[in-house]
C-alpha cells in the first residue's frame, strides 16, 4: 500500500474558543500540511482529540475534509476503541466510499489478552470496507500489540495493510520488520523515532510535528527512505527540542501550541485537556524562532 509510505500528518481539530469545530482554520492547517508535501493525512486520531468529538461532529469532520482535500492526497479515519461490536457498527454507518483507510487503536482501558486483540482486529479486518491500520500505543491503551499479534494478523489478513508503532520498543518494532509480509507497512508513531525506524526497515511516520512543519518533517522522512540519513539527521536534530517540548505537557496541547504561535489556529482544547504551561508556551516559542 504505497499510498501509506513516507509522511503522514495526524492532523489537529482546531477549535474556536467556545469549543466548537474551528472549520476555517481547519481548512488552513489541511491546505499548509498538503502544500508542505505530506503524503497522507490522518484524521480523528488522538491528536485530532477524537475521543470528545460526537458522532455528528465526526460525519461532518469526514466530509469537509474529503471536500477540502479534494483527491489532493490519501485520507485515513481514525475508527477505534474498546467495544469491538461498537466499532463494527461504525464502520457500517459512516460514509467511508471515498476514504482510504482507518486507523484503528488497540482497545483501551480494558487491557484484553493477546488473543483478546486478535479477534478484535479480526473482527474489524473482516467487515472493514477499506484498508486498516493498526495503532499499537500501549503508554495510552495500557496494552502491548506483541510482535506475534500483529505479525499473525498481517500475515492472515489482506485488509489490514500496516501498523502504527508508537511503543517505543525497537526490538518488538524490528521483530515486526523482519517478519512482516512484503506489503505490509510499519510506521512511526513517534516522530523522535522516525529516522531509527526507517533505518530498522519502516516506511515513514504519522507524525505530530507534520502539522507545524510538514515540508520540513517531509524532507526528512524523504531522505531516510533514500537512506540518506546524513541529511536526514542534520534536520532531525534541527527539531529535537521543538518535539520534546510538543509533549511536555502531553499531546495534543503542545501542538496546538505551535499551531497557534503559526497563527494557524485557536490554542484551544477539549477538556479534560487544557493547553500547555506558560513556561512550556515561552520555552517552545523561543525554540520555534530559534529555527526560522
Amino acid at each position: 500500500m504505497k499510498k501509506f509510505r513516507g509522511t503522514g500528518v495526524a492532523i489537529i481539530t482546531p477549535f474556536k474558543n467556545d469549543s466548537s469545530i474551528d472549520f476555517s482554520s481547519l481548512e488552513k492547517v489541511i491546505n499548509h500540511v498538503i502544500n508542505g508535501g505530506v503524503n497522507y493525512i490522518v484524521l480523528m486520531g488522538t491528536t485530532g482529540e477524537s475521543s470528545t468529538l460526537t458522532k455528528d461532529e465526526k460525519k461532518a469532520l469526514i466530509s469537509f475534509t474529503l471536500d477540502t482535500i479534494n483527491k489532493r492526497v490519501p485520507l485515513v479515519v481514525g475508527i477505534g476503541g474498546n467495544n469491538t461490536q461498537e466499532i463494527i457498527t461504525q464502520l457500517k454507518t459512516t460514509a467511508l466510499k471515498s476514504v482510504d483507510g482507518i486507523l484503528s487503536v488497540a482497545p483501551y482501558y480494558n487491557k484484553p489478552t493477546q488473543k483478546g486483540l486478535y479477534e478484535h482486529f479480526k473482527a474489524i479486518a473482516t467487515c472493514s470496507p477499506v484498508p486498516v491500520i493498526m495503532y499499537n500505543i500501549p503508554g495510552r491503551t495500557g496494552c502491548n500489540i506483541s510482535a506475534e499479534t500483529c505479525l499473525q494478523l498481517a500475515h492472515e489478513f489482506d485488509t489490514i495493510v500496516g501498523v502504527k508503532e508508537a511503543s517505543g520498543n525497537m526490538e518488538q518494532i524490528m521483530k515486526i520488520i523482519k517478519g512482516k509480509p512484503e506489503n505490509f507497512q510499519v510506521v512511526s508513531g513517534d516522530d523522535l523515532l522516525t529516522l531509527p525506524i526507517i533505518a530498522a526497515g519502516g516506511t515513514g511516520v504519522i507524525s505530530v510535528i507534520a502539522n507545524a512543519y510538514p515540508a520540513e518533517w517531509s524532507e526528512m522522512v524523504n531522505q531516510c527512505l533514500k537512506s540518506n540519513f546524513k541529511a536526514a539527521r542534520e534536520i532531525m536534530f534541527r527539531f529535537t527540542e521543538i518535539i520534546e517540548l510538543l509533549f511536555a505537557d502531553g499531546n495534543p496541547a503542545g501542538i496546538k501550541a505551535a499551531m497557534n504561535i503559526l497563527n494557524l489556529c485557536q490554542n484551544t482544547l477539549r477538556l479534560p485537556l487544557v493547553p500547555v504551561s506558560q513556561q512550556v508556551h515561552a520555552r517552545l516559542k523561543k525554540a520555534m524562532e530559534s529555527i526560522q
